[in-house]
């Protein structure tokens, strides 16, 4: 008789007063799973989200429980002894090399804002990424300083979010946030933003990648933009934050001389708050787009125009933006094109497959895949859906048509964003070829500042593993993808693309046309 026993080894190392940078823990902790024999691994703050996290993944020791916000965790699971050693010692010697680096590349590093203000006295604006449950308190201080606050942080309250808004509008003072991770402001690109020209298009977005693909969709129509303000999600979607920040920004871009075209991006708002903006928007007199993601599409009325998606909101503000007259059309690719597209890709698709898995990294627009599906097809799953019934019940199991956002906080807990790391996503892919009944993958690449420097070549492997599969199965598995960014963006774009078709995948000018492509496909082989 064969018995299986199956040694599981954990090991947690718990460092007093050792603060780190949780994107770079973050990293960290993505090359420590990479080790041979490594199952499991978290490095982090003790804080209580990320202890909470360690307890479900079953990890428990004396020293987690005493552990505070300032402490570092190694936390390892292995299949040996020898394994989890090397893996701790690895973590380590990350860690040292990075408090040596730090030391040599600066002699002092401030604690605090007013030591940072009395190195940079001229600052007027400050970037809080901090745990959320200090965050607020870092905001109000910036804001009683006089400096304008761009909130990176997410799991604020609604409660500390309105007082800090409150007391911006009190100061005269942006406060971007909480949960806004893309601006760009006089030109200089905030946190997750691309290199793109400059110009006369100023915008105000209750979304992060949303601003990322409108901003660079109107960069490659040849315009440029003024300014691109974040208010957070929250700002129009909840109707005791009323839009507070989205109104200061029209004001602003209102009596900014630079801007001459205003554009307003929101997921689903608030109906009172809705109206609010529409009625501050056409107080500027400036030419105005306005896109409600989700959202019916309203009739042009005096200075508005109307956008039924993020590609055609960047066509209008580029085309007021030069005077001249603007054209709606679904695909910029010639319609023979995309039917030979949609018939090579569903010829050899076995009667089994018939649905989508969409697998993004943003939010926004994984939103707008999703309301077009749901709108053509009905029945998307998804971690966003407003229908209850079609709300994942786990979101990491795919069930039908689903679409998922990866950057929700349910998948970056205790991991970095998969905008940064795209493991989260590889993960996903992997388990997704397993469905026999997958006939496409739908996928988002973000360019930019603070995304991977390689996000295409990161998944590159995975997907053709991922096409393998279908083929072994009799059948063959559609990839269609869209790339937010410019060719003036590190990752150099045109590699990203070349690196997808080199493989098969089918790369489309933005997120807009890659999903009606995907819909096109699905449509024929449901």
């Amino acid at each position: 008789m064969k018995f299986n026993l199956e040694i599981i080894v954990r090991k947690i190392i718990v460092e007093r007063d050792s603060y780190y940078d949780s994107v770079f823990l973050m990293l960290i902790n993505r090359d420590v799973k990479k080790i041979p024999g490594i199952e499991d691994a978290v490095v982090s703050m003790g804080t209580d989200v990320n202890l909470e996290l360690l307890n479900e993944i079953g990890f428990s020791s004396p020293d987690l429980e005493r552990a505070s916000p300032n402490d570092l965790i190694i936390a390892v699971q292995g299949e040996s002894e020898e394994v989890v050693d090397k893996a701790l010692h690895s973590a380590r010697d990350l860690l040292s090399r990075k408090r040596n680096r730090a030391q040599e590349e600066a002699e002092y590093r401030p604690s605090g804002l007013d030591n940072a203000l009395k190195m940079v006295p001229d600052a007027n604006l400050i970037i809080i990424s901090v745990p959320g449950l200090y965050a607020a308190k870092e905001a109000q201080k910036a804001l009683e300083r006089g400096l304008h606050v761009m909130l990176f942080s997410d799991n604020v309250s609604l409660e500390d979010e309105i007082e800090l808004k409150k007391l911006a509008l009190k100061r005269g003072l942006l406060m971007m946030g909480p949960d806004c991770g893309t601006a760009i402001i006089n030109g200089k690109p905030l946190c997750f933003a691309n290199v793109v020209k400059q110009g006369n298009i100023g915008i105000v977005a209750a979304s992060g990648t949303g601003l990322q693909e409108l901003t660079c969709s109107i960069d490659k129509l040849g315009s440029g933009i003024s300014q691109g303000i974040g208010t957070g999600g929250r700002d129009l979607k909840e109707t005791r934050v009323g839009g507070m920040m989205m109104l200061m920004g029209i004001e602003a871009l209102s009596k900014d001389p630079k801007t001459e075209v205003i554009v307003v991006i929101s997921k689903p708002p608030a109906e009172e708050a809705a109206g609010k903006v529409i009625t501050k928007l056409k107080d500027t007199q400036k030419p105005c787009v306005v896109h409600f993601i989700g959202l019916e599409r309203h009739k042009d009325s005096g200075n508005l125009r109307y956008a039924g998606n993020l590609e055609e909101a960047a066509g209008m503000a580029a085309a007021l933006s030069k005077g001249e007259e603007y054209s709606a059309c679904a695909f910029t690719i010639p319609e023979k094109e995309i039917d030979r597209i949609v018939e090579r890709e569903t010829t050899v698709v076995s009667p089994k497959q018939k649905y989508l898995r969409g697998l993004f990294t943003g939010g926004t627009l994984a939103d707008e895949a999703m309301i077009l599906f749901d709108r053509e097809v009905g029945a998307v799953y998804s971690n966003h859906q407003t229908k209850p019934e079609l709300v994942l019940k786990d979101p990491h199991v795919s069930h039908g048509h689903t679409i998922v956002d990866l950057g929700d906080d349910m998948f970056t807990m205790g991991r970095p964003h998969p905008m940064i790391d795209p493991s989260t996503r590889e993960e996903r892919i992997m388990k997704e070829m397993e469905d026999p009944e997958v006939a496409l993958f739908l996928l988002d690449i973000v360019l930019g500042y603070g995304s991977h420097e390689d996000p295409a070549g990161a998944i590159l492997e995975s997907l053709k593993t991922a096409k393998k599969r279908a083929k072994e199965r009799g059948g063959y598995l559609s990839i269609i993808a869209s790339i937010t960014g410019t060719e003036s963006d590190f990752q150099n774009m045109e590699e990203q693309k070349k690196k997808l078709e080199s493989i098969g995948c089918v790369v489309m000018p933005s997120n807009y046309q890659a999903s009606m492509l995907a819909l096109k496909i699905i449509k024929k082989v449901a």
